[in-house]
């Protein structure tokens, strides 16, 4: 692994990004003396990179990211009051089986307490329930992702 003058050698951030691609981590750091270096699937917190000192690596891992966010963008003002945050961590799955219907649609109207999606979470199937009735806006995960406790799912307004 080496440092060139002009930043991060790309060769290691590239194998770092591999790694949470085939070990299905959300997040990756590695520290060699001074050089400190975080790969992520998720954007950054906008607090941990006022907090990181030389963040060299923050621009570089962007390619390492999830489409999924930039897709987030357009109803990011919507995010705040409109999404049904995950409840747990773990694995989101949008079809009870690979091979069945989804349970929910963009622009299907949804009952409090209809299925949403499961999130497998410790072996276990949980169904993630509409909080209240309205219409499927957005769909910001994909089938078979993995997502953390409060990450937006579904926009339902």
């Amino acid at each position: 692994m080496s440092i060139k003058k002009t930043g991060v050698d790309q060769q290691l951030i590239r194998d770092l990004a591999d790694i949470l691609n085939d070990t299905n981590l959300s997040e990756i750091e590695v520290e060699l003396g001074d050089l400190k270096l975080r790969v992520s699937r998720h954007a950054p917190v906008v607090h941990a990179a006022v907090a990181a000192p030389a963040p060299v690596a923050l621009p570089a891992a962007a390619p390492a990211s999830v489409a999924a966010p930039a897709a987030a963008a357009p109803a990011q003002a919507d995010l705040s009051k409109n999404a049904v945050p995950s409840p747990m961590v773990g694995t989101a799955y949008l079809a009870p089986a690979p091979d069945a219907a989804p349970f929910i649609e963009v622009g299907q109207t949804v009952k409090e307490g209809q299925t949403l999606l499961i999130i497998e979470a410790m072996k276990t199937m949980n169904q993630i329930p509409s909080p209240r009735s309205g219409t499927v806006k957005a769909i910001l995960i994909e089938d078979a992702q993995p997502v953390e406790y409060g990450m937006p799912l579904v926009v339902i307004e």
